[in-house]
């Protein structure tokens, strides 16, 4: 017995979407001194769009899974001598983003369960 409405459907999606930037961002920053590295990352936005698209084509049911991201490098970077283009500050910032978006999807989904949690208790008062 499934009990996923389709918010809490979407606030998965976006904490998903929330994690997987985290991990780039990580990787990223691991790769700092790796000649040649590029940096790697996708436009939270538009792929957080995408997902509640197919979401909203799946009917709000979740059974279907969510389209992968479309990761790719991240363009406009200053490139060092060696190749590499990470920039510590950029990655820095990106990483504060991701945790207050995953912050905030968590703080929501919590929110979700309460209020399922209320409508299923509502009955024993």
């Amino acid at each position: 017995m499934q009990m996923a409405t389709p918010m809490a459907e979407a606030l998965n999606r976006y904490l998903d979407l929330s994690t997987l930037e985290l991990k780039a961002t990580a990787q990223n920053m691991a790769n700092v001194d790796t000649p040649g590295y590029q940096t790697t990352g996708f436009d939270f936005a538009a792929e957080m769009s995408r997902s509640l698209d197919s979401l909203n084509q799946q009917g709000g049911s979740g059974a279907g899974s969510a389209p992968a991201p479309q990761l790719g490098r991240v363009g406009g970077l200053l490139e060092r001598p060696d190749g590499n283009n990470v920039s510590m500050d950029r990655e820095g910032l990106q990483l504060a983003k991701a945790q207050m978006q995953f912050k905030l999807g968590t703080q929501l989904l919590k929110g979700q369960f309460s209020s399922v949690m209320s409508a299923i208790h509502m009955d024993s008062k």
